[in-house]
């Protein structure tokens, strides 16, 4: 990835074209450098923190067009950028290459320690905090215009500062900083590795300092670990950003005056002590029971939150359609059936239910046989429904034939029913499974003349083993 603040050995302006110059690549056209107003940002103070304690203040110089965009430019400061120095650790290195590892977390942790001071020593003075934007050299510290240097990070595909905090400001920035930075160098990893960075920080998602840097010293890892832990508002720190950047000065530094212009670090092997292997195991287990707890509960409950409106309508489709489910159930265990009858008595009993008007009795009767008798039935049964609706009345429309006194009076216009049901056996038997019966009888239905009818059913066994009338051949006269 290139970096776009550098230092540029050939100059792009000033009196000596050949002079060393700190550049700053916006990666913006003319049009784009005048049009999102950066101009406006060339006046914005950078500071070089000397050792001492003292400071300078750092002005951009000019802004030239190179190759078609526009760099800012201002005086020299020979020294490395913070991000490049911490970027250098790589704990997949091979064991070989060990020396070098600790090489680069030393030449690091020099680093961080001289970043810090300068901190300090300015105070609440409003400086940049990026380590992109941060130079180091020998103790002495450059603070790169936060604007300008913000503009060329985000140019270079920094989007997403892993060792800042926005909703943090003075000394508990610098000390959140301060302790990402640590966690970096001392456990060879970023604390907040995801593409969800802010939400983890705020929420405390990352790898605690003691199971990420096993034998580390304690009470410097307390100290990083209530660093990172200071955006989390339910989980605030006693200690507030300076007390946390004081101790971490004693921790580091082979003096434990603050102030002192020292900034020799301590030995980084020296940070660890060696672990028996009963422990190593221990520290093993906590871990992944930390990823367990934290990674996997987290990610659904991340999921559940972004998703909650669509798991919402999921929910109540289940429910819905669980309702459904449950009530067909219902539905289906409260359907009448033919279990327990003989042939005979599922004739009685479907003839029986044709004149009450129970529908379902009948369709509970029959497996292929012509439904007419049915439809008539629920035809018959929706108006009388439809009545007793309307007339707010539970007396029934329709009158059994068979409930009256004297047929010869019979109010054809509300009678609905058999009368004079004979049932003749024809063939079969019941052990085979078939059986026929002839079934004569009179109808009665409202508004017309009784009619006789003869009706051969054949009845068969369903899978169930229970009767049920396969076919109806009716005459009549």
């Amino acid at each position: 990835m290139k970096q776009r603040i550098y230092i540029e050995n050939a100059g792009i302006s000033g009196p000596d074209k050949t002079e060393p110059i700190i550049c700053f690549d916006t990666g913006l056209d003319p049009r784009s450098f005048a049009r999102t107003k950066m101009s406006q940002f060339m006046t914005e103070s950078g500071y070089i923190v000397f050792p001492d304690g003292t400071h300078e203040e750092w002005k951009t110089a000019g802004v030239n067009e190179v190759n078609g965009l526009m760099k800012v430019w201002g005086p020299l400061f020979n020294a490395k950028r913070l991000d490049s120095i911490l970027e250098k650790i790589n704990p997949e290195d091979e064991p070989a290459a060990n020396n070098s590892i600790d090489n680069a977390k030393q030449t690091a942790l020099q680093a961080v320690i001289a970043w810090i001071k300068a901190k300090m020593f300015l105070g609440e003075t409003k400086t940049t905090s990026n380590p992109g934007a941060s130079f180091i050299n020998n103790g002495k510290v450059f603070f790169a215009p936060e604007h300008i240097s913000s503009r060329c990070l985000y140019a270079e595909g920094i989007k997403q500062d892993r060792y800042n905090n926005s909703d943090l400001c003075g000394m508990e920035e610098a000390a959140f900083c301060a302790g990402a930075m640590l966690y970096r160098i001392l456990t060879g990893a970023h604390p907040f590795p995801s593409a969800e960075i802010l939400q983890d920080m705020r929420e405390g998602v990352f790898m605690p300092v003691h199971l990420a840097a096993p034998g580390l010293d304690q009470k410097l890892s307390n100290l990083i670990q209530s660093a990172l832990m200071l955006p989390v508002t339910k989980n605030q720190t006693i200690k507030n950003g300076t007390e946390i950047l004081t101790e971490m000065l004693k921790c580091l530094s082979n003096t434990t005056a603050v102030t002192s212009y020292d900034v020799a670090s301590c030995d980084v092997t020296a940070l660890y002590s060696r672990l028996p292997e009963e422990k190593k195991a221990q520290i093993q287990k906590e871990k992944q029971n930390y990823l367990i707890k934290h990674y996997y509960v987290t990610g659904t409950k991340r999921f559940a939150v972004r998703n909650r409106t669509i798991l919402m309508a999921a929910c109540i489709s289940f429910l819905v359609l669980l309702f459904i489910i449950l009530n067909m159930i219902d539905a289906a265990s409260r359907r009448p059936t033919t279990a327990g009858l003989t042939s005979k008595e599922v004739v009685i009993t479907y003839y029986e239910a044709f004149s009450e008007l129970k529908h379902d009795v009948m369709e509970a009767c029959i497996q292929g046989a012509n439904k007419s008798d049915v439809n008539a039935a629920a035809s018959y049964y929706a108006i009388d429904r439809m009545r007793k609706a309307y007339e707010f009345t539970a007396v029934p429309l329709f009158i059994n034939p068979n409930e009256l006194d004297n047929e010869d009076d019979t109010p054809a216009f509300n009678v609905f029913g058999i009368t004079n049901q004979v049932i003749e056996f024809v063939s079969g038997n019941e052990d085979a499974g078939v059986i026929s019966y002839r079934v004569n009888y009179i109808l009665w239905t409202p508004g017309e003349d009784p009619i006789n009818r003869s009706d051969l059913l054949m009845l068969k066994t369903d899978r169930r083993g229970n009767w049920r009338i396969t076919e109806i051949l009716r005459t009549e006269r």
